[in-house]
């Protein structure tokens, strides 16, 4: 509800549109800020850092919203679909929701990667819907001692609890106890890593 594609008729060199990042390139402690309307007050600015990666949060439709950047920049109601920017003005994610008993700032903010959206935005153009990829598993991490039961000299990959019938990974023989360690060449450190590189493969 926060984002949308729009064709707008103006001149290009009347435009000044903000420079897109790589949010794939972010790490925890760098600096961002934030940009939005909280409570109505126009274009407020505040700063902070990337507190986490790779969160998965519960959305207002009681939906997982997964890989999420979470920052402490101050992000209160009114923010939502303002962009987050790194320290060179680029945008790297989407404001998007806080967490809050009040329903004010409490030092939890969530912002969705840009990249992620811009994958949708693309599908959009081109398709007019989104599809995403689909393994058909069920995973979770590797704590220190199911690394060491599994062969593993540090806790890393998405480890397979369950199969879905049916699914891809049971065509191509992915079994429970199974443990993913990379996808599509890219190495997956832990299970959360692993739903948005699924995601974003074609179908």
């Amino acid at each position: 509800k926060d984002l949308a594609v729009l064709r707008i008729e103006a001149p290009a060199e009347k435009l000044q549109p903000l420079q897109v990042g790589d949010s794939s390139l972010l790490e925890v402690g760098r600096k961002v800020i934030a940009i939005g309307n909280p409570f109505g007050l126009d274009t407020t600015l505040t700063v902070g850092v990337v507190s986490a990666l790779g969160r998965e949060i519960d959305s207002v439709s009681r939906r997982k919203i997964r890989d999420v950047i979470q920052t402490d920049a101050a992000i209160n109601p009114g923010n939502s679909g303002g962009p987050l920017l790194n320290s060179r003005g680029e945008v790297i994610g989407i404001n998007s929701q806080i967490y809050s008993r009040s329903g004010g700032y409490m030092g939890l903010s969530f912002a969705i990667p840009i990249n992620y959206a811009m994958d949708i935005a693309r599908q959009l153009e081109t398709k007019g819907f989104v599809e995403r990829g689909w393994l058909g598993v069920g995973i979770q991490n590797l704590d220190p001692t199911l690394s060491k039961r599994f062969g593993l000299d540090r806790p890393t990959g998405a480890l397979v609890g369950q199969v879905m019938p049916g699914s891809p990974a049971e065509a191509a023989g992915i079994e429970a106890g199974d443990v993913i360690l990379s996808f599509d060449g890219k190495r997956v450190g832990s299970s959360p890593e692993l739903t948005p590189m699924v995601a974003a493969t074609p179908v």
